[in-house]
């Protein structure tokens, strides 16, 4: 009798959007994951053994450094549990992050207090979604054009964690006082990777940053990773989704992971419901292509939220404005804003202003939430999408939803998803949670028809 292999990565995502991005990654590069939403339990843990990817999604990214040192020492013992080789710590792909909200320097530094490990392996880029560092300084694509993230025309204006510093070493800086090295671009295409590790390895370095621009750089990337695992026995890492391109790369190449041959899809439906928080342009651009194509789009007052009652009220009416729409053979589109200039993202900071605004944006992404799970309530269709990282990770604990695996490729970073839940009603439902930069312009219509064109 065959046994079933251990897994080879754990992972925790500091939001849900990019929890289900490295989920795509390792299970459509033949190492099948799941993805867990929250720390499960040993039930669950049973009921879904074999797989060779687990994760733990999380909502770090939005959270204090005080929250983190609470939270993130049991994830870290959980993954740790696992017994699987690689432990990875995902991060936006754009490092969001500051010292004072989703600090990626913290959720190190936390880990090097729970976990047992040597250097830490540090990749941001990703060629597949077009993240790129050189010199270790971190580019991402917008439009037909590709910026470095502090003169992005999306990441320099982040309402959040705007960005103005492109150079990774000095954006982490400024959230620990750990060592940062890094293995450069000319390194890497001269065959001098390994030697330029030493190096910065014997001068202190303690986080290593990897250039990674190409095919070619993202498999040397991999190497190194992979030479960590087998020189640690149990390795933590930090990063986007890179680092699963990058060792499902390398594995490739050497012949210990065969590449799959096929694309899965999934079948088409008629109705997609979807919610969206984002404010991003990408997203509006979205939201505009949905709406010349059989979605209708219907604008929530996010500035009620700051009184419950009221915001009970809108969450109400936009559910009923929904199954109005589904009534007339469109998909209902709910989403709190167009973009970054529209007014509804002014008139919310106005209204919050003086108000706990972590609680007022919560109660948006779980009001969202609610509205997509009346929808599936009130009509049992099968298949929804939630749009905004931060709001996905508010609108999906509101399913009772507790793990998903990847069903069919859409978007890099956005797969439709398969979910398990302890409500056989919900068990099945298939869910794409999209962050904001991902998609193409019909990103929607490819999720409605079960897979990208």
């Amino acid at each position: 009798m065959s046994h079933p292999q251990p897994p080879l990565i754990a992972f925790h995502g500091d939001d849900f959007t990019g929890s289900t991005a490295v989920m795509e990654v390792l299970t459509f590069n033949g190492l099948p994951t799941i993805l867990y939403l929250g720390l499960p339990d040993d039930e669950q843990t049973k009921r879904h053994a074999g797989y060779r990817g687990i994760g733990i999604a999380g909502i770090a990214r939005s959270q204090t450094p005080q929250w983190m040192r609470e939270n993130l020492p049991p994830v870290y013992a959980a993954l740790a549990s696992t017994g699987a080789p690689i432990l990875h710590y995902k991060t936006c792909s754009t490092l969001d992050s500051a010292p004072h909200v989703g600090s990626i320097g913290t959720a190190i530094e936390i880990a090097l207090e729970t976990l047992r490990t040597g250097w830490i392996p540090f990749l941001v880029a990703a060629p597949a979604i077009r993240r790129f560092q050189a010199f270790g300084n971190l580019f991402a694509g917008y439009g037909d054009g590709i910026h470095r993230l502090d003169r992005h025309p999306v990441m320099s204006r982040h309402p959040v964690t705007p960005m103005d510093e492109g150079d990774v070493r000095r954006h982490l800086a400024r959230q620990t006082d750990l060592p940062v090295g890094l293995v450069d671009l000319v390194s890497m295409k001269t065959g001098a990777a390994a030697a330029r590790l030493e190096s910065e390895l014997a001068g202190g370095a303690r986080i290593i940053a990897l250039d990674t621009v190409d095919a070619e750089t993202l498999a040397i990337a991999g190497a190194l990773v992979a030479r960590a695992m087998e020189e640690q026995g149990q390795t933590f890492c930090v990063g986007s989704q890179g680092i699963e391109y990058a060792l499902c790369a390398h594995l490739q190449a050497t012949g210990r992971l065969q590449t799959p041959q096929e694309t899965p899809r999934a079948a088409a439906t008629d109705c997609l419901p979807v919610v969206s928080g984002s404010v991003s342009p990408v997203t509006a651009s979205q939201i505009a292509w949905a709406e010349a194509n059989g979605f209708a789009v219907i604008g929530l007052d996010a500035a009620r939220a700051v009184d419950i009652d009221a915001w009970n009220a809108e969450i109400e009416s936009g559910i009923m404005q929904a199954l109005a729409a589904i009534g007339q053979g469109l998909s209902p589109l709910v989403c709190t804003a167009r973009g970054p200039d529209d007014p509804a993202v002014e008139r919310l900071n106005t209204a919050i202003a003086g108000c706990d605004e972590r609680a007022v944006h919560h109660r948006i992404g779980s009001g969202l939430g609610r509205i997509l799970l009346g929808i599936v309530e009130r009509t049992g269709l099968r298949r929804v999408v939630i749009s905004g990282g931060d709001t996905s990770g508010h609108g999906i604990s509101e399913f009772g939803i507790y793990a998903l695996e990847a069903l069919a490729p859409i978007a890099p970073g956005a797969p439709l998803c398969r979910a398990f839940s302890d409500r056989p009603d919900l068990t099945g439902l298939e869910v794409a949670l999209k962050g904001g930069q991902m998609g193409e312009t019909g990103f929607f219509g490819a999720v409605r028809a079960g897979g990208a064109p």
